[in-house]
């Protein structure tokens, strides 16, 4: 079965908010500004020009990316899971490619990314699109220990 690439819409933003909490629960915890912006997509993430995607396979939702607005040109990939059942089908990547894409198209120069040293799978697929480590410039999250960044 194919899998399509969607854009948010509001009737989505518990398959957001869910599939990111039960990934974090799975590796980290959730802290309080996670729980803020997957309770508030719209203000955390849409409202300043950035875009949430989801990859759809039949009529499940089983993974998604956000591509947040953090500067003229520069976007950040964030919230970026898969659901566990559907791991190993390359769609991280996927759902990567698609945000790329759609940073390009936003005439974006730049996209970085803050991740955990420990999420080796993840930081795989980050290298293989072109990320390359820089030094981390804030601590957002307690998880973060690794930052990253693509020159488009």
């Amino acid at each position: 079965m194919n899998t399509e690439i969607i854009e948010y819409e509001t009737a989505l933003q518990p398959y957001y908010e869910q599939l990111n909490i039960d990934w974090l629960r799975e590796y980290f915890v959730v802290e309080e500004a996670d729980q803020w912006m997957l309770e508030n997509p719209e203000e955390a993430i849409l409202n300043d020009g950035g875009h949430i995607l989801f990859a759809k396979k039949g009529q499940e939702i089983v993974g998604t990316v956000a591509l947040k607005f953090t500067s003229p040109g520069v976007y950040e990939l964030a919230k970026m899971t898969v659901a566990k059942t559907a791991r190993g089908f390359g769609l991280g990547r996927l759902l990567c490619e698609a945000a790329l894409l759609k940073a390009k198209q936003l005439g974006a120069t730049k996209v970085i990314l803050y991740t955990n040293s420990k999420l080796q799978d993840a930081i795989h697929i980050y290298k293989k699109l072109g990320f390359v480590k820089v030094p981390v410039d804030k601590l957002q999250f307690v998880r973060i220990d690794t930052m990253m960044q693509l020159i488009l």
